[in-house]
């Protein structure tokens, strides 16, 4: 027996700048990176500065799949901009926390690029979903 997905009903599709991304890879990426950043944060200095940005570092960060996964299960579109929005918010703040860990010194700005990529990514593709979804939902109405 197969069960409809509540995104099947709003057509879910991430969009990067080479075109879709589907829900399972991109919970797949938000998912590897949360892993990625708490790994990070496990390897910071046991230092005060490391400490509280660590800690910010780990809960925007890992909020930024917990949240997409509530995205999948948004109950309207609007509903599903909401969500977005949050997860665009949680992308953000985390870069904003890589950026104070590179020029605070605990950790070489060049290991923390990669991550920064990834991030910048992830937040620029729910920002073109976020825009892709009100065009659709304005046409709609």
């Amino acid at each position: 027996m197969s069960v409809a997905h509540p995104s099947d009903d709003f057509g879910l599709t991430i969009y990067d700048y080479g075109g879709n991304v589907d829900e399972k890879i991109f919970k797949g990426r938000t998912k590897k990176f949360g892993l990625n950043i708490i790994h990070l944060v496990e390897s910071l200095p046991k230092t005060r500065t490391a400490d509280v940005i660590g800690r910010q570092l780990l809960r925007s960060a890992t909020s930024i799949g917990a949240n997409y996964r509530a995205v999948c299960r948004a109950k309207s579109p609007a509903d599903m901009i909401n969500k977005l929005k949050v997860v665009e918010e949680e992308g953000d703040e985390t870069l904003y926390w890589l950026e104070l860990l590179g020029e605070s010194g605990p950790v070489p700005q060049a290991q923390l690029l990669p991550l920064a990529k990834e991030g910048d990514e992830l937040l620029s593709m729910t920002v073109a979903s976020i825009k892709t979804l009100r065009a659709k939902t304005n046409r709609q109405s």
